[in-house]
């Protein structure tokens, strides 16, 4: 799960992590008023989850009150088009007006969950307010990593190492070792999977702030933290995977045209993957999970097919935890009840699996039954 910037901002300051100061205006009037408490000049930003707002117009300076109203007037409702949102862009639905800052320097600071050594890590750049993926392209040596054992966690030389690649010295490295054991200790105890700050701001003043701040957590931890599950802005997400959680189903949507139903993200990425080599492409990652009932199956039938692209739908089952016959059952059901009007092609191995083909047979209902992963995919393909 993703939270916005100033969502963000409010959980770094409950860490004691300095940040720039800020506060979401409701309407013009109170980001005149908000403006003029900073003096007159303020930062006003429009709130989505993606990054490269500033690009698209989404981050600007207002040198007076009356421009910080007149410029959320224009940012508030429109559709924000960055790189990460792609061409659809975002609507713009909250407005936040910042305190601006002397920044000195801009740099860049990250802690992110490594897949590859299965520890949580610290990326530092001197290069902030770049994105990351440009810095590792054209100047990787200017990248520091440093892995935290999770047996000790983070430790102080590995904090002051940080701030040293930096080019912290001083008071203000002291402040940039507070900094980051703060950021740490916010990333462990919430269950982050990624917090991002960039820029990470030195002021005239010698003070560290956080200038902008990204932060997802792990969806399978929220039920630890309702706290932070408050901050979820279901307007920011695909209707379809709004949709799809409130029924236990782990569901992306993407832009091909198979629909694709599968218990387990394993051979859910491999059914994509094998999709993708016979040609074609696969319009959504969908597990149903190990447990999934007849009504599991039938809603996860009702939200793929809610898709216009979907002209084909493959069912790859193993049944493990999970019975082929149930799903079979939730398949005919789903047809019956929804009218499903494009192909489906099923492939059931596991647990029950006669029995889930016997009712698949005397559905009397038009499904492709296929005898192997590999045969599904091309009948899938071909079938479009």
């Amino acid at each position: 799960m993703n939270i916005h910037e100033y969502q963000a901002k409010e959980l770094l300051r409950k860490y004691g992590v300095a940040t720039q100061e800020g506060q979401v205006a409701l309407d013009q009037d109170e980001a005149r008023k908000i403006a003029a408490r900073y003096g007159g000049k303020a930062v006003v930003k429009a709130q989505i989850h993606a990054g490269g707002r500033g690009k698209g117009g989404g981050v600007q300076f207002a040198k007076t009150p009356d421009e910080a109203a007149e410029l959320w007037t224009r940012m508030m409702g429109m559709n924000l088009v960055t790189k990460q949102t792609g061409p659809e862009g975002r609507l713009v639905r909250t407005v936040f007006v910042c305190n601006p800052a002397d920044i000195a320097r801009e740099l860049y600071l990250s802690l992110l969950v490594d897949r590859g050594t299965s520890r949580i890590t610290l990326l530092a750049s001197t290069e902030g307010g770049v994105e990351i993926e440009e810095v590792a392209a054209n100047t990787p040596e200017k990248i520091v990593k440093v892995v935290i054992d999770p047996a000790v966690g983070l430790l102080g030389f590995q904090a002051r190492q940080i701030c040293f690649a930096l080019g912290l010295a001083g008071a203000t490295l002291n402040k940039g070792v507070v900094f980051v054991r703060n950021l740490y200790r916010l990333f462990l105890e919430n269950d982050c999977s990624l917090v991002e700050i960039n820029p990470l701001v030195i002021t005239e003043q010698g003070e560290v702030l956080a200038l902008d701040a990204k932060m997802s957590f792990d969806d399978n931890a929220l039920a630890r933290h309702p706290e932070i599950l408050a901050f979820r802005d279901s307007n920011e997400e695909a209707p379809e995977e709004v949709e799809a959680s409130k029924f236990n189903l782990n569901f992306i949507k993407l832009d091909g045209n198979i629909g694709c139903m599968v218990n387990g993200a394993g051979l859910a990425m491999a059914t994509m993957d094998i999709i993708k080599y016979h040609g074609g492409s696969p319009a959504n990652f969908l597990d149903v999970g190990g447990g999934a009932t007849e009504d599991a199956v039938k809603n996860a039938f009702r939200i793929i097919l809610q898709d216009p692209a979907v002209k084909a739908v493959l069912v790859n089952i193993f049944g493990g935890i999970m019975r082929c016959d149930i799903v079979a059952s939730g398949i005919v059901r789903a047809a019956r009840e929804i009218g499903i009007q494009v192909p489906v092609i099923v492939r059931l191995e596991g647990a029950k699996v006669e029995e889930g083909k016997r009712i698949l047979a005397e559905s009397g209902l038009k499904l492709i039954v296929a005898s192997g992963l590999e045969d599904a995919a091309e009948k899938a393909v071909a079938s479009i």
